[in-house]
């Protein structure tokens, strides 16, 4: 089964394809608005990564009712691990862009994150790497490069 513009053309054995138009030809373009961070202790978190990404403000949501913390347009929340989701570095990892990769690479190392891989260069002058949080998290950074490869 393909989708191809808002078409699925299933190929049955050698039969003639069978098409279903959809209605939608794309999917509508968005912003990413959350980032849910699976930990072993919510109140950790929030005092850790409120320290770790200085730009945060704390949020109190009311349905259901629990505090996040504000980036920009990005809402960081935090929700106990468990035996579906738990916290570690298998799964998708956010880049949070700085001006300055070196500045922010030493200060997350400073409030307790470790290297896990990188730092490497990229295009335009920029390095990368993944740090994880205290609780094993992956967290992407990049960012301009003032010194080159670390």
């Amino acid at each position: 089964i393909h989708l191809v513009d808002g078409v699925y053309d299933k190929c049955c054995q050698g039969l003639s394809s069978v098409k279903i138009t959809l209605g939608v030809s794309k999917v509508p373009e968005s912003t990413i608005v959350a980032v849910m961070v699976h930990v072993s202790n919510v109140a950790e978190a929030l005092a850790w990564y409120g320290l770790a990404v200085r730009s945060a403000s704390r949020r109190q949501m009311r349905t259901p009712e629990f505090e996040v913390l504000q980036v920009g347009e990005i809402q960081l929340e935090f929700v106990p691990s468990d035996a579906k989701v738990s916290s570690g570095t298998a799964g998708s990892v956010v880049y949070w862009r700085f001006e300055d990769f070196e500045k922010a690479l030493s200060h997350f190392l400073s409030v307790g994150a470790k290297l896990y891989r990188g730092p490497m260069q990229i295009e335009d002058g920029q390095s990368m790497c993944q740090l994880q949080d205290p609780w094993g998290n992956c967290i992407g950074l990049r960012g301009k490069s003032h010194v080159g490869l670390i």
